[in-house]
């Protein structure tokens, strides 16, 4: 039968890995990622038999290839160390593997703020109902973008699975505006370093469009307020982030190693533990 893999990147979650990797137990095999972690993240690993990858990815695409080619499995399944797998979709996941249907799956996504469930109004780069997590070993390849890293399969897609996953993708109106200036400061980077120069009508006009696409588009107005926000978030995301590129980043030094050398360091520290 195929193998599947679970793969999961983390820096300091031990507050939350634990839950994650007990959820995950359906795999064959636990690959963590662990980027300079200095909390218990490693202990807590080391408890579910994981395989550990650790080193220094300043990249989010490095740092999944890293921990894909250090897998063994036929498959491998994304989680995030916020993201839950529950019973009925471990069951789906491993029938997917078994029927060997595609070379990758979409899976779709169920996105928490704190308790609440939140359906409607995801999108402009704030967020995402489905994604592309469950693949063939070898068949997915990521860019070296900062924020939300293009992505890349070779091969045909399978069905798209039912059951989503649970992504707990902030506590509170605090966590969404952290997330904003990390995502903001991020993209800002990777507009100044690739030679990027959109003008700020253009991209006035980008989130304009962001918001009637996750607000109406998209049915963020049943959500009420949170709706609202998520759209007002996803529309000032691409107008924030070139201002910051041009009076905060533009003319500093970058501060990315060569992608390819981290990963490749990374991946000779590979150590599988019993």
């Amino acid at each position: 039968m195929a193998r599947l893999s679970a793969l999961i990147c983390v820096h300091n979650e031990e507050a939350r890995l634990a839950e994650c990797l007990s959820r995950l137990a359906f795999a064959d095999e636990l690959v963590v990622v662990l980027d300079r972690c200095t909390d218990g993240s490693a202990t807590i690993a080391r408890q579910y038999g994981a395989m550990l990858v650790e080193g220094a990815f300043p990249l989010e695409g490095p740092r999944r290839a890293a921990g894909a080619a250090a897998a063994t499995g036929d498959w491998i399944l994304e989680i995030d160390a916020d993201e839950y797998v529950g019973p009925e979709l471990a069951a789906e996941v491993r029938a997917a593997v078994a029927s060997g249907q595609g070379d990758w799956r979409q899976i779709p996504v169920d996105n928490y703020i704190g308790p609440r469930l939140v359906k409607y109004g995801w999108g402009g780069s704030f967020g995402t109902t489905s994604v592309a997590r469950l693949f063939r070993r070898g068949v997915k390849s990521w860019g070296t973008q900062r924020v939300h890293p293009s992505v890349k399969f070779v091969g045909e897609a399978g069905p798209s699975l039912r059951t989503p996953i649970r992504h707990e993708v902030d506590d509170n109106i605090s966590d969404m505006l952290r997330r904003l200036d990390r995502y903001t400061e991020l993209r800002a980077r990777d507009l100044a370093e690739t030679g990027e120069w959109p003008g700020l009508g253009r991209n006035a006009f980008r989130g304009v469009r962001r918001f009637y696409k996750c607000y109406v588009s998209r049915q963020g107005w049943r959500e009420g307020g949170w709706g609202f926000l998520i759209a007002l978030m996803a529309a000032i995301y691409p107008l924030l982030s070139v201002l910051r590129m041009q009076l905060e980043v533009r003319g500093t030094a970058s501060m990315v190693q060569d992608p390819t050398a981290v990963c490749a360091e990374a991946v000779a520290s590979t150590s599988p533990l019993a």
